[in-house]
């Protein structure tokens, strides 16, 4: 079993960066590949990046060049980095843990997740 929440989220001017972070629990977490989906508003969820345990990273076409993933299997723990955010980035973010490939962007796949935060860019 695995929880994961979620951190760093709040608000930002456009332009302006935050990162995220998504703690976990559990021994086996260096086993799971792990990625951020988030949710505009009145939208579905849309997958942004993903990390392999063997850290292979990808990203959504919307986010390339401006957010990096990365992880720390020590700490149990996978981060987002987002730059030169825009108002369009404006979503509650979801981290989420399974076992698929990380590129796999159907958020039915993955098995565990944690209970999102909101991240708001203004203009």
């Amino acid at each position: 079993q695995v929880q994961l929440v979620e951190s760093g989220g709040g608000l930002v001017q456009a332009g302006g960066s935050l990162r995220l972070s998504c703690a976990a629990s559990g021994r086996t977490f260096s086993r799971y590949n792990v990625v951020w989906f988030r949710q505009p508003p009145g939208k579905e969820r849309e997958f942004v990046a993903g990390i392999s345990w063997g850290i292979r990273r990808y990203y959504g076409d919307s986010v390339k060049g401006r957010f990096t993933i990365s992880r720390d299997n020590a700490k149990n723990s996978v981060y987002m980095q987002m730059n030169s955010l825009k108002p369009e980035d404006t979503a509650v973010y979801y981290c989420a843990a399974g076992t698929v490939d990380p590129f796999v962007q159907n958020p039915a796949l993955y098995t565990y997740w944690g209970q999102g935060m909101q991240v708001t860019v203004s203009s």
